[in-house]
């Protein structure tokens, strides 16, 4: 596979939905260090608090993230900005801005949804603190909104994100209404689209991602073992 192939080891999934779902910064760390070892270098993660709840505070962040780089020394480690964490758009920035002071802890890149409010204004806060952005954009509408407001600075991809119950026909629209953008798309899908786009990104020569935050299910429709088994069967 000449494309990067991400490992997105957890999401948004609630702990539990998963008997291997990773939720602790100890939990990643062994996840991501046995994607590691099959060749995966680019890492997505969504860091928790105690309880498990995603969090965009600093502390927990750079918990989950040096924990997660000393098990995978070199990988690039992402993770997110998600509205539903902190959804006043305003406290998700300053949050966020707050992330250049987290030296071995501060993500090398972070995703930022183009259809939430204020993802603007998020973008120029990672870009502000030193932290890489990843586009994500679900939909052609998306695509649009990104079309009019440009590219924003510290831009390194977008990620398409083709949605449960669409097929590779919406991937190749959704990839085709950004290939204008200039930028280096990773094409993934998401549970039951999450193989079929997978293939179709493969076969495209574009980037791509899989894990347990995609999809709970091998190719055949059984439960995945873990995330390590999504990545050798991605491979």
């Amino acid at each position: 596979m000449g494309s990067v192939l991400q490992a997105c080891l957890n999401g948004a999934r609630e702990p539990g939905s998963h008997p291997s779902l990773p939720i602790t910064p100890q939990q990643l760390a062994a996840d991501a260090a046995a994607c590691a070892e099959l060749g995966v270098t680019s890492f997505h993660l969504h860091p928790r608090d105690a309880v498990g709840l995603e969090v965009l505070a600093g502390p927990e962040v750079a918990t989950a993230v040096s924990v997660v780089r000393t098990a995978v020394a070199g990988a690039r480690i992402g993770v997110t900005t998600g509205a539903w964490i902190v959804p006043d758009p305003l406290r998700r920035a300053e949050l966020v801005r707050g992330w250049a002071g987290l030296s071995a802890g501060r993500p090398d890149f972070a995703s930022v949804n183009v259809h939430e409010d204020g993802w603007l204004a998020v973008a120029a806060a990672l870009c502000d603190a030193g932290v890489g952005i990843e586009l994500g954009v679900f939909h052609l509408e998306a695509a649009r909104t990104l079309l009019d407001a440009g590219v924003p600075a510290g831009t390194v991809r977008v990620l398409a994100e083709v949605q449960p119950g669409q097929t590779a026909q919406d991937a190749a629209r959704l990839v085709d209404a950004l290939a204008p953008l200039g930028v280096p798309i990773l094409l993934h899908g998401e549970d039951d689209s999450a193989w079929p786009v997978l293939d179709h990104a493969v076969a495209h020569g574009l980037d791509t991602r899989i894990g347990l935050e995609d999809t709970l299910t091998a190719r055949d429709g059984t439960e995945a073992v873990d995330n390590a088994a999504l990545v050798r069967l991605a491979l």
